[in-house]
């Protein structure tokens, strides 16, 4: 989500100053939300700016750095298992991660999850 306009902030600071009605009021006016202005108001009133923050980043992967270990031994072995895979990552010292946080980084990487035609069908059948 992109953060609102500079524009917009100062229109908004502006009818606060201008003590144009009420936060609510006001919030509506230019179709923001309540805490957006409370928010806004208290940061113009502590700083003296109502430029928008730097955005925080995210989360860092926990699987960044072990790329090329995950294509190697996919290389090597194309039918490891989820599981089998996140043991090997971490016996090689990177952290131990969930089945979903692997698949999750196979699909980031582009690497199928199919296992080889030569696999012998599962014991299961679609009735």
């Amino acid at each position: 989500m992109r953060p609102y306009s500079q524009d917009l902030r100062e229109r908004v600071i502006e009818a606060l100053e201008g003590q144009d009605g009420s936060q609510a009021e006001i919030a509506e006016r230019f179709a923001v939300s309540l805490p957006f202005v409370e928010k806004l108001w208290w940061r113009w009133r502590t700083t003296g700016s109502c430029a928008p923050q730097p955005h925080g980043g995210g989360r860092r992967r926990s699987l960044r750095g072990a790329e090329g270990l995950i294509r190697t031994a996919l290389a090597q072995e194309p039918d490891l298992t989820l599981a089998s895979l996140c043991e090997r990552v971490a016996q090689a010292g990177h952290p131990q991660v969930s089945t979903k946080t692997m698949c999750l980084e196979l699909k980031r990487l582009r690497l199928p999850l199919k296992k080889s035609r030569s696999m012998p069908a599962s014991a299961t059948r679609r009735g």
